[in-house]
């Protein structure tokens, strides 16, 4: 398992699986088609799941998400932020190793830019969410880029990035056993079990977990956690 715990011989090291991912997305047109490896097409489907997930957990009354500032984790050029986000929250913070696709963000997103506070260049491995800002910590379609040890260790910043009753979401491929690597954008995808695994490990708990209908068959299955 491609780990920063449990590399095996022969396995790529930390900084080749980081460099080597980082290289293949600067090659990606900063397109929603680009974004989606391809499948463009299917970005109304994920937005309308997403949405319908996410609404479950806000509003008003005990236990209810507020809509102050939400952070999207992995964002490109902002398609989640734009099509999911800013229509839910205030302020969203943008977070993207690519400079070139947060660039491009600030053109996509339109006059809805305004309302997006930061644009951090930054892997999620070393990234650190202010403390007690998020309502919502959006994640998706990035754990696979990062090691076991590294998603633990984010996640337990991301925890401390949530204001009161906040949410984190994972939304992401899961492999039907194991992990399967990816050795084209250097990524890894792993079974469901094991990200429930690394969740723990990050002291978090699941509270609603939901698969995502009307994807194309040849894609792995995708499901959505919250966690808090």
């Amino acid at each position: 398992m491609l780990s920063a715990d449990r590399m095996g011989d022969g396995a790529p090291n930390e900084e080749v699986f980081y460099s080597k991912a980082e290289n293949y997305w600067r090659e990606v047109a900063p397109t929603v088609d680009g974004m989606l490896g391809g499948y463009g097409k299917i970005s109304n489907v994920d937005i309308d799941g997403s949405k319908k997930f996410l609404k479950k957990f806000l509003g008003e009354g005990q236990g209810k998400t507020g809509n102050c500032c939400a952070l999207d984790c992995g964002a490109g050029i902002g398609r989640i932020t734009k099509r999911l986000l800013l229509p839910l929250f205030n302020t969203v913070d943008l977070v993207d190793v690519t400079q070139e696709f947060l660039d491009q963000a600030k053109v996509y997103l339109g006059e809805e830019s305004k309302r997006v506070d930061n644009y951090f260049c930054c892997g999620l491995q070393d990234f650190i969410p202010q403390d007690g800002r998020y309502d919502v910590i959006w994640i998706q379609w990035v754990i696979g880029h990062l090691t076991d040890e590294h998603l633990v260790e984010f996640l337990r910043r991301c925890r401390g990035g949530l204001r009161p009753q906040g949410l984190i979401v994972i939304k992401d491929n899961v492999a039907y056993e194991g992990v399967i690597p990816d050795e084209v954008d250097s990524s890894v995808c792993r079974d469901l079990s094991l990200v429930k695994n690394l969740v723990a490990r990050a002291g978090l708990t699941v509270v609603c977990e939901e698969q995502q209908l009307n994807f194309p068959d040849e894609i792995y299955q995708v499901h959505q956690l919250a966690l808090r």
